[in-house]
């Protein structure tokens, strides 16, 4: 086991050395930093996030995988805050998750300070001025039960006596530099109830080249194509993601996430963990939270896959997609002794994800990513999926899953036939 507690400057870098190493089949422990909210209004931090410094896994070569199993997920945060948001012109060179800048005196990503509460209470350490990037459109403060499974939104006495002490309230790790965002105070929604039920949403390994956090995933990174800061992409280079920014709920306590690697040890990192969110992500923001992770890690020999795959937990696949029990299997059974059919398809759920600029793109991608693994057409994936299966949306604007029942055949020519099949038989 290697337990993690310190985090990138919000750039995924596969130049730097992974100091942080753990044997193939072993344990990574994680106190993770809230993401989202509070490194927006963090400008030193330069990608918008604060996920954990990768952890290089021994034996992973690129053209690997590592499935990451999700062994489990507690939350630490006592409270938060979120919202929708709008950027703050002048006070970023381009992209505001990535290139903050002070409005008087032009520093790039200055060391900041806070003073008071409220949403003015981020200031240029430099100079003094007013910095955040970003503020809120409608916003909410947010308190958990002990038992961490439900959350109630704040009225304003309640959202300002949070926002006084604001590292204790959201469980920041030690070394987690960001500005708790309940320091803003929001309270737009009162008396909201909301059901807890949290998940990763920076879960993945490292790209092949330098990413900002956040934009490590085919929407948010298009921001980086003929960006005018040191982070600038193209669109060919924006394929050296590897889409570890997902925002997909299923992607919680019980799950395997199957992530490509693309360099040596592949560098699984962590953060932006979730209390809660519907499909979608439709605010931008949800419940961003500290909390503490398990995860159990296999590299996965010669599985060379386009993006992350998922095996959630059967009650979050979709209907079409669950594995047969014992009594449907018998009536298709019937069906075929009566039609003359000589061998049933044993299939197991399987769902890829994919990223794109809008959602159409994202889902060309994860069909296109399911066919190159499976060595079938993407007219057939089509066809699965819409008998098998179903597309969801992980974030507007471009995250999907495509899922569906794959043949054992084909899960087995891909390498992860045992997997899947003790995942879902238990």
């Amino acid at each position: 086991m290697i337990y993690v507690n310190e985090f990138t400057d919000g750039i995924l870098n596969p130049n730097e050395e992974m100091r942080y190493r753990v044997k193939d089949g072993g344990l990574i422990l994680a106190n993770t930093a809230p993401g989202c909210w509070g490194p927006m209004i963090t400008p030193k931090l330069k990608g918008g996030h604060e996920v954990t410094k990768p952890v290089y896994v021994e034996g992973a070569e690129v053209g690997d995988a590592i499935a990451i199993h999700i062994q489990s997920i507690q939350v630490t945060s006592i409270a938060t805050a979120s919202g929708n948001d709008k950027t703050v012109g002048g006070h970023f060179l381009g992209d505001p998750f990535v290139a903050a800048k002070c409005p008087e005196c032009g520093e790039m990503n200055p060391d900041t300070e806070i003073k008071g509460i409220g949403k003015d209470a981020i200031h240029c350490k430099n100079c003094g001025a007013v910095i955040t990037p970003f503020v809120f459109t409608n916003g909410y403060t947010m308190v958990f039960d002990d038992d961490k499974t439900v959350g109630i939104t704040l009225n304003k006495e309640g959202a300002e006596k949070v926002a006084k002490n604001g590292h204790h309230y959201m469980e920041t790790p030690e070394h987690s530099i960001q500005n708790p965002i309940v320091s803003l105070a929001p309270s737009d929604i009162v008396g909201m109830v909301a059901r807890m039920r949290p998940f990763l949403g920076q879960l993945g390994t490292t790209p092949s080249r330098p990413f900002p956090d956040s934009h490590n995933a085919g929407d948010f990174g298009q921001f980086l194509i003929g960006a005018p800061h040191d982070y600038a992409l193209t669109a060919e280079e924006l394929e050296d993601r590897t889409d570890g920014h997902m925002d997909i709920s299923r992607a919680r306590e019980g799950a395997i996430v199957i992530c490509p690697v693309k360099v040596p040890g592949g560098g699984v990192y962590i953060g932006d963990m979730h209390a809660m969110q519907g499909d979608s992500e439709i605010a931008g923001h949800t419940t961003d939270v500290s909390g503490v992770v398990q995860l159990k890690v296999d590299v996965l020999k010669n599985v060379k896959i386009g993006g992350p795959i998922i095996l959630p937990v059967e009650e979050d696949l979709p209907h079409l997609a669950r594995p047969f029990n014992k009594k449907e299997i018998g009536k298709a059974q019937k069906l075929a002794d009566q039609w003359g059919v000589k061998e049933l398809e044993n299939a197991w759920p399987l769902q890829f994800v994919g990223t794109g600029a809008n959602l159409n793109d994202a889902t060309d991608n994860g069909m296109k990513r399911a066919s190159d693994l499976l060595g079938i057409s993407v007219p057939e994936v089509m066809n699965r999926v819409t008998v098998n299966g179903n597309i969801e949306v992980g974030r507007h604007p471009g995250v999907v899953t495509v899922t569906f029942l794959v043949p054992e055949k084909l899960l087995k020519k891909a390498g992860i036939l045992e997997m899947v099949e003790e995942h879902y038989s238990g």
